[in-house]
């Protein structure tokens, strides 16, 4: 009988023990969605808001595609390539060899191999005046040829040299003396003597 009139009175203290653990179970059940939904609506979450900021920062250093571009700059390198390169063969051509000067292809036709030719630029000259003369003078390479003029019944010496470089020479010379004037070059070492060639000064 004592055991019978024991249980009833334990019930309640039982029950309010069990009440209270589930109330306490839900208060923190409650409190943990608040939190979990506080930290998303707010994006304090450590690894969103990593993960964010490393997009974000991938997204700014993002560099484009490079477009090609080939078909509207291909075309006008070789164009430029190619003006610049055939007016700088022909403007040497030009300025290496005067207008009026005689080439070496003229005068290597008449001068046979060790022989000299000489022929003057113009044959008329004013007082003062530059006479141009050139020649070819095959086999002499590296030869000084000293010019001469016709004095008095024969040859003098006149103060001008003229070095052969591949076969040919080129130089000019000046004289005060009017009238007709005939000067010939001579190759002193092998003692080789040009044709002479006559100029009118004055």
């Amino acid at each position: 009988m004592s055991d019978q009139r024991q249980s009833p009175s334990e019930r309640p203290v039982l029950n309010g023990l069990v009440a209270l653990v589930a109330v306490a179970l839900g208060v923190g059940l409650i409190l943990g969605v608040v939190a979990l939904v506080g930290t998303k609506v707010l994006g304090l979450g450590s690894d969103d808001g990593d993960s964010s900021a490393r997009s974000t920062v991938r997204q700014s250093m993002y560099l484009p595609t490079p477009v090609e571009t080939d078909e509207e700059t291909g075309p006008l390198v070789t164009l430029h390539t190619e003006d610049t390169d055939e007016p700088a063969t022909t403007d040497t051509t030009e300025t290496d060899i005067p207008e009026d000067e005689p080439t070496s292809e003229t005068t290597s036709e008449s001068a046979a191999s060790g022989e000299i030719s000489l022929q003057a630029l113009a044959t008329a000259v004013a007082s003062g005046e530059r006479i141009y003369f050139s020649g070819v003078y095959p086999g002499g390479e590296g030869a000084i040829l000293w010019v001469q003029r016709f004095e008095n019944g024969d040859w003098a010496d006149f103060p001008a040299s003229v070095g052969v470089t591949n076969g040919t020479f080129s130089s000019y010379i000046f004289t005060g003396v009017s009238g007709v004037n005939r000067f010939r070059v001579v190759d002193r070492d092998s003692g080789t003597v040009s044709n002479e060639i006559s100029v009118t000064v004055g």
